[in-house]
């Protein structure tokens, strides 16, 4: 597949984090579909490695242990002879290793001036309103590439298949109702939907006949936990449970997702199912909202968004009314069209 003297061997390095590294997954679609007898390798942290393992359309995953160090890493790279050099972090970090890997490298617009403008001044200089997932196709710019507007991809392996059926079959969610995703929790408190709307919501949607699955990381097991305790035992939670593997094979296996702004919102973009995704201190300008038509977003028009890009430990002006106001009701309104 891989003769060609003049095909392209491409390396593409994104680090971090979950919705960052999925987000890279239609440019590194466009490339194969675009040069197919390229040589195709992807840099990623080990951590996320399982997102990327099962890509058909890529040749290598490198699944870097930041312990090692950047020049450890340097070292390996520098003895493949890449001709194209894709920087899809842009961070000090990657810096460092342009440095050390020379080479012809690429990177994409950050926008950060005019992310900190929209943040502090609430003034919009975006002029660039592409997604972030299109916005890496700058990087590629000498590879004539071009988005198919097709969502991520994240592809899942045989094991966390049966490992996720297997737990469905003996926990009997699902079997005999249409189950429901939520991801209540995230890495920053202002992105987190209150715990009683969930609960209310979950309320709801247990009277509705659905069934229910709390998902997440290990940070998340308490909060879906305490979701869980829900008498019906029709609410069930796989936070901490399974790798990010298995978690998108419970993704795949549920009809709609409920989520924050948050990795697993685009892992189940990556899978194919539908979101519901809950918008608070981050806008679509900075180019992080779900990729794909198969995503409702509910968000408040408030004169204070956005207060970060990230989400932050607490509401700068002690309201988080952006989140607050985002009613059960709402959601589950926009979960019935979802489904319809």
């Amino acid at each position: 597949m891989h003769d060609s003297p003049s095909a392209p061997n491409v390396l593409a390095v994104r680090f971090s984090s979950i919705g960052d590294v999925l987000l890279t997954t239609p440019l590194l679609r466009a490339i194969r579909h675009r040069h197919p007898d390229s040589q195709l390798t992807v840099v990623t942290k080990a951590a996320y490695a399982q997102l990327l393992s099962d890509n058909p359309y890529l040749d290598r995953v490198i699944g870097w242990e930041p312990e090692g160090g950047t020049a450890r890493l340097a070292t390996e790279l520098r003895t493949a002879r890449y001709t194209h050099l894709l920087d899809l972090h842009e961070s000090v970090r990657t810096r460092a290793l342009r440095a050390l890997v020379p080479g012809n490298w690429s990177g994409y617009p950050k926008h950060r001036i005019a992310r900190t403008l929209l943040i502090h001044a609430k003034h919009n200089w975006y002029r660039d309103s592409r997604p972030v997932a299109e916005r890496y196709f700058t990087a590629a710019r000498g590879l004539d590439v071009r988005p198919d507007g097709e969502p991520p991809d994240f592809f899942l392996g045989e094991k966390a298949r049966q490992e996720v059926d297997g737990w469905l079959e003996s926990s009997t969610m699902g079997r005999n109702r249409v189950l429901v995703a939520v991801a209540p929790g995230a890495a920053h408190q202002t992105k987190r939907w209150p715990a009683s709307h969930w609960h209310t919501l979950i309320d709801r949607l247990v009277c509705q006949n659905y069934d229910v699955v709390a998902v997440g990381g290990s940070a998340d097991q308490a909060l879906a936990e305490s979701l869980s305790t829900h008498q019906s035992g029709r609410v069930v939670s796989a936070a901490g449970r399974f790798g990010l593997q298995g978690t998108g094979a419970l993704l795949k296996r549920s009809a709609a997702l409920i989520s924050g702004d948050t990795g697993v919102m685009h892992m189940a973009t990556g899978v194919g199912t539908p979101v519901v995704a809950l918008f608070g201190p981050t806008v679509r300008e900075f180019g992080f909202f779900p990729y794909t038509p198969a995503a409702r977003v509910v968000e408040l028009d408030l004169p204070c968004r956005p207060c970060s890009s990230k989400g932050s430990a607490q509401c700068p002006l002690g309201h988080h009314r952006c989140l607050v106001e985002v009613g059960p009701e709402l959601v589950f309104s926009a979960l019935s069209r979802s489904l319809s």
